[in-house]
């Protein structure tokens, strides 16, 4: 969906439309990344792992809930009713690329992005001459 429409991420809703997380290309990125051979050692208790090969960590990987992978705690949104003032200190603040749009019910109700912020002061300077 993501490589479709040309995003980086998108909220995770229940069926109400709640906001239940937010997964992006780098969340997907991050979870694809095969393991690599791995050698633990619990106080003389070795545990040694395969390296995974990618085809077959991607096919165990299309079976994996959305959710495991989205970031589910720590969730920043704003909502409709906030200045634009806000949504930039948040974007910059947390280094995010887009935060989700809830109401008071927590549903989300749209996305903001960066490129948004950056259009909207656009048009604002271009306003001003």
């Amino acid at each position: 969906m993501l490589v479709q429409e040309k995003i980086g991420g998108v909220p995770v809703v229940d069926e109400h439309g709640k906001l239940l997380g937010m997964v992006s290309d780098g969340d997907i990125l991050r979870s694809i990344k095969p393991r690599e051979r791995q050698i633990y050692d619990f106080f003389s208790f070795v545990i040694y792992e395969e390296r995974q090969e990618l085809e077959s960590y991607l096919k165990e990987l299309g079976e994996v809930s959305v959710l495991k992978i989205a970031k589910r705690t720590g969730l920043v949104t704003v909502s409709p009713q906030d200045e634009m003032e806000k949504v930039l200190h948040l974007l910059a603040k947390h280094h995010f690329k887009k935060l989700p749009v809830v109401d008071k019910e927590k549903r989300v109700v749209g996305v903001i992005s960066r490129g948004d912020v950056i259009r909207r002061i656009q048009q604002a300077l271009l306003q001003q001459l």
